[in-house]
């Protein structure tokens, strides 16, 4: 009869536990930290984290604010699909005509070991100018994302971002509208002390591989 009970209660415990979800997803800001950084760290979209925490200007948040990392739910109406309620996907702009931000060997791969998966490892010799790969605005421009020492971010249009990674000295500031080919940082040491460029392009918020896009 305990053996019963025992079991009843496992299964009711495995049952809730996939009808109730604990874990409440915000974000605590940090000084220094931007939108564009938040968003980029959990892989979202920073027009979509905006319109999450009502944000008429994303580029106003403070230190201490607690950010939402998704859509507040809301009750589903009866007989309405639950995918009808869904928030419609950002539209997609198009791309701009890049450029290669530094010349050199790929020395790592998009999604490769050992290095930032989501973006690609450019060679070449420390001091090396890095350049923009289309025109934009910085959104960031600082070290404070782990990994990528100092890096810099551009936003090109409401689609398309790239980011700057392992520099040795950054040479723009955020909110600096930038020009393809404008010189924004000096390459640094990346993985291995090795000289290198990081460089990632995102969609929407989400990774994308460069070489699909950068002129062969």
């Amino acid at each position: 009869m305990r053996l019963g009970l025992a079991l009843a209660v496992v299964l009711l415990a495995a049952c809730t536990s996939t009808l109730i979800d604990y874990e409440t997803r915000t974000h605590v800001v940090r000084p220094g930290e931007t939108l564009y950084t938040i968003a980029w760290n959990y892989g979202l979209d920073h027009r979509a984290l905006a319109a999450w925490n009502n944000l008429d200007d994303p580029d106003v948040i403070f230190a201490g604010q607690r950010l939402r990392l998704r859509a507040a739910e809301t009750p589903q109406r009866p007989g309405t699909p639950a995918a009808s309620q869904r928030a419609a996907p950002p539209p997609l702009m198009p791309a701009p005509s890049w450029q290669w931000p530094t010349r050199g060997p790929i020395v790592s791969g998009y999604g490769a070991a050992g290095a930032i998966g989501s973006g690609i490892g450019i060679g070449g010799r420390s001091g090396q100018s890095v350049r923009a790969a289309a025109a934009g605005r910085v959104v960031y421009a600082g070290s404070g994302l782990i990994g990528y020492g100092q890096l810099v971010i551009i936003k090109h249009n409401e689609t398309y971002l790239t980011a700057y990674g392992h520099n040795s000295r950054v040479l723009v500031a955020q909110g600096q509208e930038l020009r393809q080919g404008d010189t924004i940082a000096e390459m640094g040491l990346g993985p291995g002390q090795t000289p290198r460029l990081h460089f990632e392009i995102r969609r929407n918020g989400v990774p994308v591989n460069p070489l699909q896009y950068l002129p062969r």
